[in-house]
């Protein structure tokens, strides 16, 4: 997908989420949709995975840190994110995964990360997130963990073991629950 294709799909995404349903956008709620402390985020790190993709690495960086100055939101460039990201919230947001899937959630306090200092950002020591996941507040998925399609991770969850796609895990260690509990 292209940059442009991406940023429209990550922005219908925040008009639905920000409580106008399915309506057909208006050009005053896309541009309220457009400069939220919810989207710029998403705007920002996109820029800079294009530009880490370009070999523009000085500039992605320069972004990437803007990012975390003032939305308190570290992403690593290399990390792949589909389209349709949503941030409820983004401070203390720390993503350093491989790759995450279309229309994640990730709420405030997240932590996607190697359980060793991973320097070299190593694709064996990251994890790789699924399609449709929602993540909650503080939970922390940490070393080569799969995160299946439609699974939710609860708040404050520790993540340390692959996660089947349409599960529900929560507690330290994560365990999965029937979601009608």
């Amino acid at each position: 997908m292209k940059l442009k294709e991406i940023l429209y799909a990550d922005l219908t995404r925040q008009y639905i989420f920000s409580g106008r349903g399915e309506k057909r956008p208006t050009l005053p709620g896309l541009m309220l949709a457009t400069f939220s402390p919810r989207f710029t985020p998403v705007v920002i790190f996109r820029l800079s995975h294009w530009c880490f993709q370009k070999k523009l690495s000085p500039i992605a960086k320069i972004l990437s840190m803007v990012n975390f100055v003032i939305f308190g939101l570290e992403i690593a460039v290399r990390c792949e994110i589909g389209p349709g990201l949503y941030f409820p919230h983004t401070q203390g947001t720390v993503i350093g995964a491989l790759q995450i899937g279309e229309n994640a959630t990730i709420y405030h306090n997240v932590t996607f990360g190697a359980r060793e200092v991973d320097i070299e950002y190593l694709a064996d020591a990251r994890p790789v997130v699924g399609n449709n996941v929602i993540v909650g507040a503080g939970a922390k998925v940490l070393g080569a963990v799969s995160i299946g399609d439609d699974s939710r991770v609860g708040a404050n969850a520790v993540v340390l073991e692959d996660v089947a796609s349409g599960t529900t895990v929560v507690g330290i260690p994560a365990k999965p629950i029937n979601r009608s509990d």
